[in-house]
């Protein structure tokens, strides 16, 4: 699809024809024109390579779950086994189907997610300047650039000073480029500095980001989740292999029929390998990312939920994370011969609304509140000067009811202090008033106005503060009951973030950054960082250091930013959280973005976490200790009874029956752990080995109970067994999902019922011979009542061992 002229030919637009033609007309395009040309040109957006969803499905009948199904089938047709043959090609279409939709659904979820963090576009179009989603820029559009702002397109500068792109993502240059009118600046690239005008000239694949995009193919990570995942299903796969190598090496010994053993076989290993895994893996995830989405965090990395389930060190931002970002006075402090009400009177008469100055919005309502009546209606702004970064003051001359003109000023203490006509008699007292508001973290303005001789006389202090957020206090404790060391993080000067720490009972040893830099040793700025409370006059250079030298401790660190430099070290974090009204550029880099401040929203997703952990584990648990039971419990049969305890389709029915309801897993009610999550192996495996021997010690009692107390037949025996390990597998599941007795955690809906449904389907299959030998109601009822002794037998011997293995 053409997507605009090339990036080359941009370069050689007349940007002085082009200026002359932009300022005749200045509306930018019309809503049809732009609609138009989204149409000709398509969205301006880089797409993945998908499959299409008939590749997709296709892709559910390769690899190496569906070759093994595919190869019993083919065994079952060559010994002309039709019925085997067509009840296993139907398993396979079952298994591909399922596998495909709950993957599409995966998808459509994480697709969903991402369109809550598109980027948006500042874009001239019918004359306003408006908020648009950057995939809707079509060639033509005039876009305007601001310090944090991603690039939406290759664009031609045509308006403004400078631009200072980060360009590193696609040339490689660490060095920011400088980018004046007529240079070209590439989607993708990142604003450091100044903004500017631009004509949007490339879009979508066409342009140098999308054209490099298109030739490297996306390159895949595997979360420490997955690699562990990865590791059991190997692990099960080896354990069936070599059970299999060993029943079939006595079986062919005793000269039995090699098609026989070799289907057996191969369905021996269809049933031990975790067929449902990387259904449960995704769909967990997914749904733990809309849950997430529905508490204002957005997830953009699904490995990064892993991540946060194991992180305990979180390094917070101090402003609109733990406070309100919204500065309030505090009492503030007159000088001789005037009161409360004129320091605010005076300080009000210096402020504007107009510029929505937080500290002028801060006075303007105190103002409000001590002054219902307006008292500033009583006075005429004749010149207004607003405060001047240089001479660090804002100055208003201000004429009364009475007609008599006078001059306000409010600004730096210390420069406030030099107008002032005394200012020798009271410096000693201006100094002690602004270090004793300084050591309680306020930031202190001097106010000051002329007398009827225009002399200028110190009115007072205004101390500003940013409080606490309500919540802060109580989050902050939670997070420390949940094994999280916070850790604030603050651009503000170490009183201020002493006093913050203090009121939120987060810890006063506040380390300012800059020492960190200073320490040669880097084992001593590990234990200094490592035991600080938060820290001071924080630069973002100085967070990467912060991330880096705590994961050299071995930390699992999440890290907060907004900011443009905040990047890096989100990049850098295994946790990256862009909070609430972070720039463009912070919200790509980082693994989670936050649409609320505060910090109940990490908490939050920390919890969601650590909820997709315990799933995951109780998972594992039940996978290893059912593929142990059932194949144990065959090869033993085989090799020691010389008795096949089930055909090759009942170990098909088994897996599928059993599959389906632990899919349903991600969505299962669980509690999570007050402690930061990580894989114990060794926990994991000895439980799910004694489930396992466990499994394999009931069915053979149970075997021992057909064979020679009920004297079954040999069909009904197979039938009587193929409930049993159906029942009993699915009760399993309800034994691994809580450490504590089954009873202490109501299962989701979606469990219990997928569970309920295919004991019954198992149930109506044996009692009236549905693809299996019938055994009626009576040794049915026979066989629940031994799986039910079974489940409340190990439930209680589970209990104790869970504490053993912590």
């Amino acid at each position: 699809m053409n997507c605009g002229i090339t990036t080359e030919e941009a370069k050689s637009i007349d940007i002085e024809e082009l200026l002359k033609k932009l300022s005749a007309d200045k509306k930018g395009l019309s809503a049809s024109e732009s609609k138009d040309r989204l149409q000709k040109y398509g969205y301006n957006e880089i797409t993945e390579k998908k499959e299409s969803l008939v590749l997709k499905l296709l892709s559910f009948f390769n690899g190496p779950i569906a070759w093994m199904i595919e190869a019993a089938a083919i065994i079952s047709a060559l010994i002309h086994n039709w019925l085997d043959f067509w009840v296993i090609f139907a398993l396979l279409m079952v298994n591909a189907v399922v596998g495909f939709i709950q993957e599409k659904k995966a998808d459509d979820a994480i697709d969903l997610l991402k369109q809550k963090l598109a980027l948006q576009a500042r874009v001239l179009r019918d004359g306003k300047w408006t908020d648009v989603p950057a995939k809707e820029l079509v060639p033509g559009d005039i876009v305007h650039v601001k310090l944090g702002d991603i690039v939406p397109a290759d664009v031609k500068l045509i308006k403004g000073e400078y631009l200072l792109a980060d360009e590193a993502a696609l040339t490689g240059e660490s060095l920011p480029a400088e980018k004046h009118v007529s240079d070209v600046a590439y989607s993708g690239s990142v604003a450091r500095k100044g903004e500017m005008d631009a004509l949007v000239v490339t879009t979508g694949m066409n342009t140098f980001f999308g054209k490099t995009a298109a030739l490297v193919e996306e390159v895949k990570t595997q979360s420490h989740l997955q690699k562990v995942l990865a590791k059991i299903g190997n692990f099960l796969i080896i354990l069936a292999v070599a059970m299999v190598v060993v029943t079939f090496v006595i079986a062919y010994m005793r000269g039995e029929n090699l098609l026989e053993m070799l289907k057996l076989a191969l369905v021996i290993i269809v049933a031990s390998i975790p067929i449902a895994m990387p259904a449960v893996l995704s769909v967990s995830m997914a749904v733990g990312a809309i849950n997430l989405s529905k508490k204002k965090a957005i997830v953009s990395h699904l490995a990064a939920i892993e991540e946060v389930a194991g992180m305990d060190i979180l390094c917070s931002d101090k402003t609109g994370t733990i406070t309100q970002n919204k500065l309030t006075l505090a009492e503030v402090v007159p000088f001789k011969g005037f009161t409360d009400k004129d320091v605010l009177l005076n300080a009000s008469l210096a402020c504007t609304e107009e510029g929505e100055d937080p500290i002028d919005m801060a006075i303007l309502a105190k103002t409000k509140q001590v002054f219902p009546d307006d008292a500033t209606a009583n006075y005429n702004i004749i010149d207004f000067k607003p405060f001047d970064p240089v001479i660090k003051r804002a100055e208003t001359i201000v004429e009364s009811a009475d007609g008599k003109r006078f001059r306000v000023a409010k600004g730096a203490p210390q420069v406030i202090l030099s107008l002032a006509s005394n200012k020798d008699s009271i410096q000693a007292k201006v100094n002690e008033g602004v270090d004793t508001l300084a050591a309680k973290g306020y930031r202190t303005l001097g106010v000051a106005m002329t007398d009827a001789e225009g002399r200028w006389q110190f009115v007072g202090l205004i101390p500003l503060y940013d409080p606490p957020r309500e919540d802060s206090k109580q989050t902050l404790d939670t997070a420390e009951s949940m094994g999280i060391d916070v850790k604030m993080v603050t651009g503000d000067h170490e009183a201020i973030a002493k006093e913050v720490a203090q009121q939120v009972d987060l810890g006063t040893n506040i380390l300012p950054a800059a020492k960190l830099l200073e320490i040669k040793s880097d084992s001593e700025a590990e234990r200094l960082v490592e035991d600080a409370d938060g820290f001071a006059q924080v630069f973002p250079e100085h967070k990467f250091h912060i991330v880096e030298l705590l994961q050299k401790k071995q930390h699992i660190v999440g890290m907060t930013g907004d900011g443009v430099n905040d990047a890096p070290a989100l990049k850098k974090a295994d946790a990256g959280i862009a909070v609430a009204g972070a720039t463009d550029a912070a919200r790509s880099a980082a693994d989670i973005v936050l649409t609320l401040p505060g910090l109940s929203v990490i908490i939050d997703a920390v919890k969601e976490s650590r909820k997709i952990f315990q799933r995951m584990n109780s998972y594992a648990i039940y996978r290893i200790a059912e593929t142990i039971a059932l194949l144990f419990f065959i090869t033993l049969s085989i090799i020691i009874f010389d008795f096949y305890p089930l055909t090759a389709l009942m170990i098909v029915m088994l897996a599928l029956l059993n599959d389906v309801p632990i899919m349903t897993i991600a969505y299962d009610n669980v509690h999570y752990h007050n402690k930061p999550e990580k894989w114990n192996m060794k926990a994991v495996l000895g439980m799910a080995t004694v489930l396992g021997v466990i499994g394999v010690i009931f069915s053979f009692a149970f075997l021992f109970i057909g064979m020679h107390v009920l004297h079954l037949t040999t069909e009904e025996i197979m039938s009587f067994m193929f409930l049993q390990l159906v029942v009993m597998g699915h009760l399993t599941i309800f034994l691994t999902r809580t450490r504590r007795h089954f009873w202490s955690i109501k299962p989701c809906g979606a469990l219990l019922g997928s569970a309920v449904i295919t004991k019954v389907l198992a149930t109506l299959m044996v009692v009236y011979g549905l693809l299996v030998p019938a055994i009626g109601w009576q040794l049915t009822g026979i066989v629940w009542g031994y799986c039910l002794f079974y489940f409340v037998i190990v439930d209680f011997i589970k209990v104790p061992l869970f504490k053993k293995w912590g």
